[in-house]
Parts: C-alpha cells; structure tokens; sequence
C-alpha cells in the first residue's frame, strides 16, 4: 500500500472479469473484441483473445486496456475462424501479470483448449496443493488455471464431460467460456454467484457475463446460462447438461455496483433494481436538504430514485473525468496530492450554499469518500448528509470481488458515529438488508449478502480466509486507515 496508484478508488470494490463468447459467424473475434469493449468496466487490468478455425487455436493476449491490446486491425488478422472466447481482468487471485493473462491456453491429450473465468474459487489453495503433489507443473498463480489442469487429467470422452468432472471438485465462484478447435462451452457454478447470459440471432449464438455485450453485437438475448449447468456449441447443435442442482446465491453486488445500469443480469433490469434501492433507501432515511447528487457513475441511477422519493431535486454536482484510463501507475507524492480531483471536480453552482444529500452505492475504507466530502464542502455545500444504497460492507467476500481484509472495512472496526466524525458529514445512513432485498425481483434467499451478513453460503476452509474473518484490531485499524489516507495526499 506504500505505493498506491494515482486513480486507485479506495473506497470500492475493485472490479473483477468479464468473459465473452462468439459461435457461427466469419469475424467472430471482431464481434468477441466488441462484445469485451461493452465489458471493459469488469476489468482493466488485461485482455485476451482465443480463436478457432476447426484446426488449431489462436490466441492474442496482453497487459491494460483492450485499446492497448488490440492497437489495430492487424490483431484480428491473427485470430481466424468462426468461434472466439475473451477476456477482461482484474486480478482477485493472482497476481496483476502477463503470466496470467486469460483466456489460459493449453494443450491436452485431446487438443488445445482454453478457458477464460470470471469468479474465485475457494479451495483453490489446498486443491493446487494436492494437485502439485501428484505431478501438476503450473504456470499461472490464478487460480483459473485449475480448471485446465483437472480437464486434461479427466478420461471422459467428451469436453464437456470432462469440464463437468472438473466442475464438480471445484468450490466457490465461476461463470466460465471455453473453446476447442471445434465446440464452446459456458457454464455456471451451482449457487450461479457471477451472470453468464445466451443470446443468438440466426447461426450466431453469443455468450456474455452481461446482455450490454449481446446488445452491442445485435443478438437478442434469449435466456441465462442456468446456476449448475453446462451448455455446449458444436457441429452437432446446443446440448445443455445440467451437472448440479441449482443452488441459488445471486452476488446481489452485481445489480448495486459491478454490472452496467444497461444490463439485465439474473433475469432482470439492474437500472430498476438501482432505482428502487434510492426509493428505498430514501423512505428510510429521509433527509432535511436542498438536492441530491450521486457519486458518478455507479450510484447515478439510485441517487434518481432518492431524489424522486423524496421530492428533492436531483443535480449533477461532481463531474467525472472519463479519459484517465490506468496513466499514473507510481506516481510522485506531488502527483498524489491530486487523486481524487483527477477523477471528480464538483459543480460549485450546484452545491454553494445548499444542503446536500450525497448518494453512493458503497463506502469500503471510507477514505475516498472522505476526500470527495472535502472537495463538496470547500465548492460551498451548507450541510452534506450521505446516503448509500447498500447495508454497511463488513465482511470480505471470497467470490470474485476483490475486497480487502476485514480489517480494513472501516464499518468493521467504527461506529457509524465515528464513521461520521471522519468523513466530516452531517449525517451518514445506509439502506437496511432488508430494503436491500426487498429492491430485488427474486426472493431475498436467492441473493448472496456475505459481505454485508457475514453469512458465507460456500463454506470456508483455507486458513488464510478463515484469518480474514477475524476481528479487526480497532486501534490498529484506525492508526492504518490514516496511514492511507496520508499516503495519498
């Protein structure tokens, strides 16, 4: 943490994968390229390309922004055929390196294949262990790569056999695209943690973590990969085996923050999901103020149902700068004293003299939060009161996001009265895990809520998550908090 990236958001969970798929059309790898760019939010860390031509493999992977991947038209000429699988990171397992780049490609006793996961799996630890015991040379830290190594140790007589074998020893979160030289593949862990949809127009079917990917290529979405099942591509048509009964954990982070308002995911609308969390959430946190602003531009849609709720009125009063891209990596301490207004610049029209309701999704460490409230009081703000649409974030999650430790959440260790005193707010309220789940179509025991509940629905058996959970040291945790803040100013 001593040197933290200029434009690192410190107070949100970091995003994790997307994965997209393409079957049955001449410029599959195009339409893969641009089913990604409509998923670059889910990771910026790297991104990757494998296609097929019913003979051989071809893969195009490397480091940043699939811009910086994909420079021109020249890359696709390296990625014939008719069906591609992609891939966009950002690290959860693993470290941020080429090395670990998706989709994975290896070649087996039956032909390449390769894989590109979104999600964790949390027996990763001890079932590389057990793996390396009886042989396995690995060549990533991801633990992605599990997936390859036990299909190439199967003897099932099909991919999607053997994919199922593998499925079935692995614990935890995956939505997963793969590819042959002749068939693609989707699947979904049991508990279906992280979406995964179909869409299909004509001969083309598409795969994608999110329907924005479908909509961006013109295929109509026709249903959801099912939680505990596998569906293949081939030559011989769409087979669907279902390998596990469905044992339902939606991330219900997904529809607060992680996928786009655009999106349906879980069969259902994430912009209506967000506008019935800020209704919610202002039903039972009303405030005494002039306008409502949002945190841009994940809270945009939950701060418009506060507003309509509450019969305040809604401003645009921070403004995001959207070319930053990943350009300070390690920067200079003068540099850092700039964080958050390269990202945010408050409206002072907006905000001088007036009472403000601040809405965002999520508050994790609280230290960007922090920063943005000084940035809204110094614009003139009379009073900021700060609401979030989501339960107070205690717990790390083990599933694909990439919170970190308990001790580092700062509802873990503070009050919400000394989570006030240091954002320097008037008033600071979050949405109950009952308003929470009463904003979702399905019902409330469908949703995953381990980070706000500390109720994991997969147990946990690897020492160093067990020591994640423990009680944070409130001293200790206080003096780091301030250790951070000071780092990047």
């Amino acid at each position: 943490m001593e040197n933290l990236p200029i434009l690192q958001d410190l107070d949100k969970p970091r995003d994790h994968c997307g994965v997209m798929a393409v079957w049955g059309h001449p410029k599959a790898a195009e339409l893969t390229y641009l089913g990604l760019y409509a998923l670059q939010h889910r990771g910026q860390e790297s991104a990757g390309i494998v296609s097929s031509d019913g003979e051989k493999l071809y893969p195009h992977r490397g480091m940043g922004l699939l811009g910086d991947v994909f420079r021109d038209q020249s890359s696709f000429q390296q990625l014939p055929g008719s069906s591609a699988i992609g891939h966009v990171r950002y690290s959860t397992t693993g470290s941020s390196s080429l090395a670990n780049v998706q989709p994975i490609l290896v070649n087996t006793k039956d032909g390449p294949v390769a894989i590109g996961h979104n999600g964790n799996l949390t027996n990763a630890v001890s079932l590389r262990a057990e793996l390396e015991k009886k042989g396995a040379i690995f060549q990533t830290t991801s633990d992605s790569e599990l997936f390859v190594h036990l299909i190439a140790r199967s003897n099932k007589p099909t991919l999607p056999e053997r994919l199922q074998e593998a499925m079935l020893e692995l614990k935890g979160a995956f939505s997963v695209v793969l590819i042959s030289r002749d068939e693609i593949i989707a699947a979904r862990d049991p508990h279906g943690f992280r979406p995964l949809c179909m869409g299909r127009k004509g001969d083309t079917i598409g795969f994608a973590s999110e329907t924005c990917a479908l909509d961006i290529l013109g295929l109509p979405y026709e249903r959801d990969v099912k939680a505990g099942e596998i569906l293949s591509v081939s030559a011989r048509g769409m087979e669907s085996l279902q390998y596990a009964e469905p044992n339902l954990n939606l991330c219900v982070f997904e529809l607060i923050y992680f996928a786009r308002p655009d999106s349906h995911i879980y069969e259902t609308s994430v912009d209506k999901v967000r506008r019935k969390l800020g209704k919610i959430l202002a039903e039972e946190h009303p405030a005494d103020a002039d306008v409502v602003i949002s945190i841009p531009d994940s809270s945009n849609t939950s701060a418009l149902g506060y507003a309509r709720q509450s019969g305040i009125k809604y401003e645009i009063g921070l403004i995001r700068n959207h070319y930053i891209g990943r350009t300070f990596i390690n920067p200079s301490q003068f540099m850092r004293s700039y964080n958050s207004r390269i990202k945010y610049n408050p409206v002072r029209g907006v905000l001088e003299g007036r009472r403000v309701v601040v809405v965002d999704d999520s508050i994790v460490r609280g230290t960007t939060m922090k920063k943005l409230v000084g940035m809204i009081r110094q614009a003139g703000a009379k009073e900021v009161h700060i609401r979030i649409a989501s339960p107070p974030v205690r717990w790390p999650c083990f599933y694909g996001m990439d919170y970190p430790t308990r001790k580092e959440l700062i509802a873990a260790f503070a009050t919400p009265k000394e989570i006030e005193e240091f954002l320097g707010v008037d008033s600071l309220r979050h949405l109950s895990i009952e308003g929470m789940l009463a904003s979702t179509r399905d019902k409330p025991t469908n949703y995953c809520t381990a980070c706000f509940s500390g109720v994991y629905p997969v147990a946990l058996t690897d020492p160093a998550q067990l020591a994640e959970l423990v009680e944070p040291d409130k001293a200790w945790a206080k003096a780091e908090l301030e250790r951070v803040l000071r780092s990047i100013e």
